[in-house]
């Protein structure tokens, strides 16, 4: 029951009852009303620090997941790049080494992941950086993978070959040792008999009597048998494939033909001293990819 309120008027003499007019009475219910709002919003948000809604729970929980797949998958990368690593060293400094090849430069194997931000559709989600880092990372051990897979490729192809490579490398004297007078020259500086000057020698000379036998070191094909390379006189080229090529100069005839096929040990010419020579010699050389190399190393 509502209280009811007096008043004293002192012109009457008497109490009169407090009649609330009507706006008042709008007003204050409207203020008590708010108040009430206020009270239930602050006391929402109070509770909501000590208290999770399901949908809230499920994102948290969704969150947590996330991050917890985050490390994992980053502690698998870190172990996937360490054996990757591992395999790459053994290949530049072992398997490549074993076959000639080049190793592969480092630049090459982490090359093409700069210049255009190939992550853009990645970017403006929750945890964007996260997901973009984990692709990156993932982009580059794929790349790195597939070049590793090309590189034994291309090894397990020379192993292949091994075999024919190793029967093919020239890898006999050229003249029989009881032939021989001396060895005139190596591999290397020397002073050049003909202008007294300090000179690189690329062959071998093996001094011995004119017309003394000079075997074909190594398996292939005969592509030159002429005396039109300056200073060489007479001379044979023999192509033995994989790179490898040996040269006979200053002969004094030959025993085989331009385009002729040859096996190792076969008798190709005949010591003389055609072309620049100061005596009956027989000039050696290989030559792997075009460059000279030292001749001692294959007998």
């Amino acid at each position: 029951m509502t209280k009811v309120k007096y008043y004293y008027d002192s012109d009457t003499l008497s109490y009169k009852k407090i009649t609330p007019k009507k706006g008042f009475i709008i007003k204050k219910f409207f203020l008590w009303f708010s108040l009430f709002g206020l009270g239930v919003i602050f006391g929402f948000a109070i509770l909501s620090n000590f208290f999770e809604t399901p949908s809230e729970k499920a994102k948290n929980r969704e969150l947590e997941y996330v991050k917890l797949n985050e490390g994992l998958h980053k502690k698998r990368i870190a172990q996937f790049e360490k054996v990757l690593k591992d395999l790459q060293e053994r290949d530049n400094n072992i398997y490549r080494t074993f076959f000639e090849l080049s190793p592969i430069p480092e630049e090459q194997r982490r090359a093409g992941f700069g210049g255009v931000n190939r992550y853009k559709a990645l970017e403006g989600f929750d945890n964007s950086k996260m997901v973009i880092d984990i692709t990156k990372n993932m982009d580059i051990l794929s790349k790195q993978l597939y070049i590793q897979s090309k590189s034994l490729d291309e090894i397990v192809k020379m192993a292949e070959n091994k075999e024919e490579l190793l029967a093919a490398i020239p890898a006999i004297q050229p003249v029989r040792s009881e032939d021989l007078r001396r060895i005139a020259s190596g591999y290397g500086w020397r002073t050049d008999p003909f202008t007294k000057a300090r000179k690189k020698h690329y062959g071998m000379d093996f001094s011995a009597p004119r017309g003394t036998p000079v075997y074909a070191t190594g398996p292939g094909k005969v592509i030159r048998a002429d005396a039109s390379s300056s200073g060489f006189g007479k001379h044979i080229r023999i192509n033995h494939g994989f790179g490898y090529i040996s040269l006979y100069a200053h002969l004094s005839k030959y025993n085989v033909r331009k385009g002729q096929r040859v096996k190792r040990g076969d008798l190709i010419g005949f010591v003389g001293s055609t072309g620049r020579s100061e005596g009956p010699h027989l000039h050696y050389e290989i030559r792997k990819n075009r460059e000279r190399i030292n001749p001692i190393n294959f007998y």
